[in-house]
C-alpha cells in the first residue's frame, strides 16, 4: 500500500539498537497531516489527496487560499503538498494522517530542496580534479579547463559541467530505513543523511524500489 506524510526536518542525532550498535539518525517531525482535498478520478482524471501540514497565522493566507481552507473545514496550513495514494477512497477531507502510518524497519524515500550553496566552482560542484600545479599551468589550478574544439562544432555542448548555481533543488534520497517512530510526539528517526536544511521541509514516501 502506498503511504506518505509531510515532515519538518529537526536534525540528526545517533541511537543504538538492539545490539548496542551505534546508528546515525535524522528526526523528522511528521505530520499530523489534514487532508485538504480530494481528487477524483471522475473530477480530475487521477486520484489522490491534497494535504496540510504545518499551522499558519491566518492574516498571513491569501483570500483564495483562505476560501479553499474553509471550505475543507481545516485551519490554515503552511505547506500544502499532493499524494497519490493507492487507496484515497479511504480518506476524506478532513482526516488525519500521522506518523504512525509508518513502522520500524520500512524502507522509504525522502523528498526535499538541498541546502543552497551559491555560485560554486567545477570542483565543488561537479568534484572535478585540480589542474597541474607545475611546468606552466599558471594560476587555473582551479578552473574547469577546455569547454570544447574550435572548428567543429564550433559552439559549447548543452548540458556541459562547468561553474554554476549549486544547490537549492529538489533531491529524492531513495531507500532509507525508518528506525524508530514515535507516534505521540509525531517523530520519524530515518537512518542516514536526508536532503535540506533543518527546519526544511521533506514528504516522506514509500520506497519504489525495495
Amino acid at each position: 500500500m502506498k503511504k506518505g506524510i509531510i515532515g519538518k526536518k529537526i536534525g540528526m542525532t545517533q541511537i543504538f539498537d538492539d545490539k548496542g550498535k551505534v546508528v546515525p539518525v535524522t528526526v523528522v517531525e511528521a505530520g499530523p497531516c489534514v487532508v485538504v482535498q480530494k481528487k477524483t478520478l471522475e473530477n480530475d482524471g487521477y486520484e489522490a489527496v491534497q494535504v496540510g501540514f504545518g499551522d499558519q497565522k491566518p492574516q498571513r493566507v491569501k483570500k483564495p487560499l483562505t476560501g479553499h481552507f474553509k471550505k475543507a473545514d481545516a485551519a490554515p496550513k503552511k505547506v500544502l503538498r499532493e499524494l497519490r495514494l493507492e487507496d484515497t477512497s479511504a480518506l476524506n477531507v478532513g482526516d488525519l494522517i500521522k506518523a504512525d502510518v509508518f513502522e520500524t524497519g520500512e524502507k522509504v524515500d525522502i523528498t526535499g530542496v538541498s541546502k543552497g550553496k551559491g555560485y560554486a566552482g567545477v570542483i565543488k560542484r561537479w568534484n572535478f580534479h585540480r589542474l597541474k600545479e607545475t611546468h606552466g599551468t599558471g594560476p587555473v589550478a582551479r578552473h574547469g579547463g577546455s569547454n570544447g574544439a574550435i572548428s567543429d562544432p564550433s559552439r559549447v555542448w548543452k548540458g556541459l559541467k562547468m561553474a554554476g548555481h549549486m544547490g537549492a533543488e529538489t533531491v529524492t534520497v531513495q531507500n532509507l530505513t525508518v528506525v524508530k517512530v514515535d507516534a505521540e510526539n509525531n517523530l520519524i528517526a530515518i537512518k542516514g543523511a536526508v536532503p535540506g536544511p533543518n527546519g526544511g521541509t521533506v514528504v516522506i514516501r514509500n520506497s519504489v524500489k525495495a
